[in-house]
C-alpha cells in the first residue's frame, strides 16, 4: 500500500528523523568483547532471524543454560535442537547465510544484538559436545560475528 503519506526512500526517512547519536553509532564492534561473551553466555535465550527464497524467520531457541557457546570473539555456535522439523532456519541460512541473533538474560534491561554469517555443521565432534541429557541434535551452527552491539532498556 503506498500513499501521499508513506516513505518510499531513504532520503525521506533521513530527513523526517535526522542522524543516530554518535552514542549509538559507536557502541557496534565487530566482535565479542570480554563484556558481551559474559552477556551472552549468560543467555538461555535468543530469537534468531534469518532471510531466504522463501521469506524471512525469526525462531525462538532456549536452553537450561547457554543458549550459545562462544568459540572465540568473532564466533559462536549453538546447536539446532529437535522441534517442528520445518526446518525454516536451516533452510535460509543454506541460501543466505546472512543471520541475526538478539539475546536475552532473565532480570536484565538489556538485549544484546549479533549479525554475522551462518554455516551448518554435521560434525561429530560439534554434535557430541552439543548433546545433552543423550539428546544429539542433528547439526550445530557456527556464526562467525560482523556485528554486536546492546539495545538499551527502553526496548523492553
Amino acid at each position: 500500500m503506498t500513499s501521499a503519506n508513506s516513505i518510499t526512500d531513504v532520503t525521506q526517512l533521513d530527513a523526517l528523523y535526522g542522524d543516530a547519536s554518535p552514542r549509538s553509532l559507536t557502541k557496534e564492534i565487530d566482535s565479542l568483547n570480554s563484556q558481551y561473551q559474559s552477556f551472552i553466555e549468560a543467555s538461555p535465550f535468543m530469537a534468531v532471524a534469518t532471510v531466504g527464497m522463501e521469506g524471512l524467520d525469526c525462531s525462538p531457541r532456549g536452553e537450561q543454560g547457554s543458549v550459545v557457546r562462544v568459540v572465540d570473539p568473532n564466533t559462536i555456535r549453538f546447536a539446532d535442537r529437535r522441534g517442528n522439523n520445518r526446518l525454516d532456519t536451516l533452510r535460509n541460512i543454506v541460501e543466505d547465510n546472512r543471520i541475526a541473533l538478539l539475546f536475552l538474560v532473565p532480570g536484565i534491561g538489556e538485549t544484546m544484538r549479533v549479525n554475522g554469517r551462518a554455516t551448518i555443521s554435521t560434525s561429530p565432534e560439534l554434535i557430541e559436545a552439543f548433546t545433552v541429557d543423550g539428546k544429539s541434535p542433528k547439526t550445530v551452527v557456527e556464526v562467525k560475528v560482523e556485528r554486536v552491539y546492546f539495545q538499551c532498556s527502553k526496548a523492553l
